[in-house]
């Protein structure tokens, strides 16, 4: 029971440091990105918990980990197209109008 407990407060822990850093670190796109992947795996190591416990089929963290993978990809192609075009991955570069 104490081994859950642990694994539920490093569970919440990871995913707490990972919307800070996506709240305070917001200049880069890299550092945001990455910020993203660590709460997809807070979330992943959440699911993982839950359906151990509940017995569960484990399908779902398949499908879950697909469409992470797929969030990811996307991420890094919109990284490399805008250190293409705009010679860094800062957001201040980007311009709206």
């Amino acid at each position: 029971m104490m081994i859950i407990l642990n694994m539920w407060l490093v569970m919440l822990i990871m995913y707490i440091m990972g919307n800070l850093i996506f709240v305070f670190k917001y200049k880069h796109l890299l550092i945001v990105l990455l910020s993203l992947e660590f709460i997809v795996l807070s979330i992943f190591f959440f699911m993982v918990i839950m359906f151990s416990n509940i017995e569960y089929e484990m399908y779902m963290l398949m499908v879950f980990l697909v469409f992470s993978v797929c969030e990811g990809a996307l991420g890094l192609s919109i990284l490399v197209s805008m250190i293409r075009t705009h010679g860094n991955d800062y957001f201040q570069s980007l311009n709206l109008l």
